[in-house]
């Protein structure tokens, strides 16, 4: 099935977003975690939002949600692990594939920073998709640093294709096949010549010919590299605009106060921006 508006991040810029966009009645899909794992759902006291002092961050984070359900946008819980620019944009969830007509992108803030040769061999033996990839490196060494709670699954699916998996973390994981050996190291880096030849865990060479980095989250311009970005956050003009037709912005990474009221309110923006230039295709 294919959706007017696709959203990546279900926090509160995502949210807004759909609500905005429902309000015009497009169909709208939104991807992210589950809502209880963002940010807000972990605060005490929200009260400087409006019209609604006083809340938890999951009590005000759950009327969000139930605003958009109820006006009928649609959730997928997941991360969007690729993303490929042709007739609009198809996001690769898991093993499924979502199209879409036009992209808001509210991922928040994607905190974790690049380990060294994670940039200098993406697609050359990095990777952040397990489903995606896995097929190039059967039969071969691969390892799997894991940092998302689906991790090990991921291991163990590219174990059942015939990879040679290790699995690197900073804690044990669990759920892992017993059958694939399990480093602790938090302190990575990534070598190769041509491609990714080792990983390099807590000063100890692991030699592999891919490298599988399993975050809660991919960066929007690992998604999508020609994405114009200052100063590390997304650029976007009044009208939450990218430099990408048909792809908007909003929330904290977009940068600027990180504050509830600001990423509902450039939400908002986005949904109904993507909603004009649908109009005008």
């Amino acid at each position: 099935m294919s959706w007017d508006i696709i959203i990546l991040g279900s926090g509160p810029a995502g949210l807004a977003a759909a609500v905005a966009a429902r309000c015009r009645d497009k169909n709208v899909l939104v991807i992210g975690n589950r809502w209880q794992d963002s940010p807000l759902a972990k605060a005490e006291l929200v009260d400087n939002y409006p019209g609604l002092p006083g809340l938890t961050g999951p009590e005000l984070l759950e009327k969000f949600v139930t605003h958009a359900s109820t006006l009928g946008a649609e959730f997928v819980v997941g991360k969007a692990l690729s993303l490929l620019v042709w007739n609009g944009f198809s996001v690769t969830v898991g093993s499924q594939v979502y199209q879409g007509r036009a992209l808001v992108l509210a991922p928040g803030v994607v905190r974790a920073a690049k380990y060294p040769g994670e940039s200098e061999y993406l697609g050359r033996g990095v990777s952040y998709c397990a489903t995606c990839d896995g097929m190039l490196y059967r039969n071969k060494p691969v390892t799997v640093v894991g940092l998302a709670p689906d991790a090990p699954l991921e291991a163990n699916y590219l174990k059942s294709l015939g990879c040679q998996v290790v699995y690197v973390s900073p804690h044990r994981p669990q759920g892992l096949d017993g059958g694939i050996p399990y480093v602790q190291a938090g302190r990575l880096a990534i070598h190769g010549e041509q491609a990714v030849t080792s990983l390099e865990a807590d000063g100890t060479s692991i030699p592999c010919a891919g490298v599988f980095i399993l975050r809660r989250a991919v960066a929007p311009t690992d998604l999508l590299p020609a994405l114009e970005t200052e100063g590390g956050v997304i650029k976007v003009d009044r009208s939450m605009s990218t430099n990408l037709p048909g792809v908007f912005a909003a929330g904290d990474c977009t940068g600027g106060a990180l504050q509830v009221s600001k990423a509902v309110g450039e939400g908002h923006v986005a949904g109904l921006s993507a909603c004009e230039y649908l109009d005008a295709l």
